[in-house]
């Protein structure tokens, strides 16, 4: 029985380091993401099964007031923090790779066998330490959340005036028109979707001020991009400005969304008693725009490209190795920043800790995946900043004329 046991205990190993030697010879930046989407995986079964076994741990069970949702939250943080901590090592390391010279470059795209198990470890390591810092953790995860959405504002804002620049150098009349029926597309959507949240979210007989407040200036906000972007002495286009105005009109509902259950303005009140088709399909939309998000800030030239290897440079990353085709002996600059690429990852692990544990904004709101009124606020002022940022990428070579902008 017991050589039975050592053969399949050898049998499996071997079986991961096969899995994993396959991962490392195709895209690193795909087997990361990967990586990431199991941590969060991993923390979903532990905010819904792992209660009771945090409850056995006297270093984490210190007071007799927790809750069940307490326990939660602190589930989902120590896994977040492992994640996080694994993802800011390997910033720290990769920190000046510059070229594929550098043996940091080998680390990044390989050795998964050796990185699965210091992943592994350090989830594991964070369900030994106090509360306290997972707390402090907690506090700065706001902070780092918010930090993730203003990566995806820019994300979004560079991949718009990428897609309208594409089309207009095509110079068709057919690409030209295709512009005008889309911006018109996500003008009318966004000013229909908003007169849906009026009805969703300002229920007759209730002073809901707030939520009008809120719909209407995103309203205001879509008609001050077409203003600003069509204006002559702006270089600006009608497609961005309407992506932007639909994005922003998303904000608000998700903002909106997020709002209390028992909140008499939030016409979906949602109940306490969240089924499980309604938890799974929320998580999946988290795992989905998580991912999104940090594998979109990975390939982002706008983000990413060191100063050794500029926008204009075509760098192709091998998707067997993930070297750079060359066809002499001489290394190559790296096409990405290792370092930045993994800070985004470190970024997104605070974000959707936020998520999973309602913001850690009270125990009512934490047996909800991402309700709460801290919820509400970093979302709806996510938009606003979308809108800033945006604005300022029309007028910012008027106010200065000697930068050169992309």
């Amino acid at each position: 029985m017991s050589c039975l046991a050592c053969c399949c205990a050898s049998a499996t190993c071997g079986l991961c380091s096969s899995v994993a030697s396959g991962i490392s010879r195709k895209s690193a930046r795909i087997a990361y993401c990967g990586l990431f989407g199991a941590s969060l995986v991993v923390s979903w079964i532990l905010r819904e099964t792992g209660a009771p076994l945090l409850e056995k741990f006297p270093w984490i069970n210190t007071s007799d007031t927790y809750t069940k949702e307490w326990y939660q939250q602190q589930a989902v943080l120590r896994v977040s923090f492992g994640n996080f901590l694994f993802f800011a090592i390997y910033a720290l390391i990769m920190v000046g790779v510059k070229d594929q010279n550098d043996r940091r470059d080998s680390w990044h795209h390989g050795g998964w066998p050796v990185k699965m198990i210091v992943w592994f470890l350090l989830v594991v390591l964070m369900f030994f330490v106090p509360n306290v810092v997972v707390s402090i953790y907690g506090i700065l995860s706001k902070f780092g959340a918010g930090a993730f959405l203003l990566v995806q504002v820019v994300l979004l804002l560079d991949a718009t005036h990428n897609w309208n620049d594409s089309w207009v150098e095509k110079d068709e009349r057919k690409w030209f028109v295709a512009l005008l029926v889309i911006s018109v597309v996500c003008y009318v959507a966004t000013y229909a979707f908003s007169g849906i949240l009026f009805m969703w979210f300002n229920p007759p007989g209730h002073d809901c001020g707030l939520n009008v407040f809120f719909i209407v200036m995103t309203m205001i906000l879509a008609f001050v991009f077409a203003i600003v972007a069509l204006h002559p002495a702006v270089n600006g286009s009608l497609l961005p400005a309407s992506v932007i105005s639909v994005y922003c009109a998303y904000v608000c509902y998700t903002g909106l969304s997020s709002e209390p259950h028992d909140y008499v303005c939030n016409g979906l009140n949602r109940s306490k008693a969240v089924t499980a088709s309604t938890l799974i399909l929320g998580m999946l939309t988290t795992v989905l725009s998580v991912l999104y998000s940090a594998l979109r800030a990975g390939s982002s030239t706008t983000f990413l490209s060191p100063p050794s290897s500029p926008r204009s440079e075509a760098l192709l990353e091998d998707p067997e190795d993930g070297k750079k085709k060359s066809g002499g002996g001489e290394a190559r600059p790296v096409s990405y920043s290792y370092s930045f690429f993994h800070i985004i990852f470190a970024l997104a692990s605070m974000y959707a800790a936020m998520l999973l544990s309602g913001w850690t904004d009270s125990s009512e709101s934490a047996s909800l995946i991402d309700v709460g009124w801290t919820s509400v606020w970093v979302k709806l002022c996510t938009g606003w900043v979308t809108a800033a940022l945006y604005i300022w990428t029309l007028i910012a070579p008027l106010i200065l004329p000697d930068r050169e902008f992309y």
